[in-house]
């Protein structure tokens, strides 16, 4: 079956980290969008240490695609909101631990406030299995 096509044309800026510029999906693969995922535990718990959050909204994220069986490789775009632009290195950190590839198309933004006062990053994900 076809793989998902990464494309990262030499005309253009090149990524700033794990990422690719675009990622063609073939015909006939299965999609799975995944709701915004927060770096809060299952039992409810709001870890107050940036990569801590950072690191727990990847993994719920991981979670998600492991549900499907899907994995990191099979993402196509993803959406990362934080409040702090400190924390963007940060993200990149923890997108370094689990990206193959160079990864899916990455867009990230500094937002004021996430929905729950104490949330300081959400991670939302488009993936395709091949």
């Amino acid at each position: 079956m076809a793989r998902l096509k990464k494309h990262t044309p030499r005309e253009i800026v090149q990524p700033f980290a794990a990422y690719s510029q675009g990622v063609e999906v073939p015909p006939g693969a299965r999609w799975l969008f995944i709701a915004g995922q927060v770096g809060e535990a299952r039992d409810g718990t709001i870890p107050k240490d940036s990569q801590a959050q950072v690191d727990l909204a990847w993994a719920n994220v991981l979670a998600v695609l492991a549900s499907a069986s899907m994995g990191p490789e099979d993402l196509v775009h993803v959406n990362v909101f934080i409040t702090d632009a400190a924390d963007v290195t940060l993200n990149r950190n923890s997108w370094r631990k689990i990206s193959k590839d160079g990864g899916p198309g990455i867009t990230m933004v500094t937002v004021k406030r996430l929905s729950h006062p104490d949330w300081k990053v959400e991670v939302q994900a488009v993936a395709a299995k091949a």
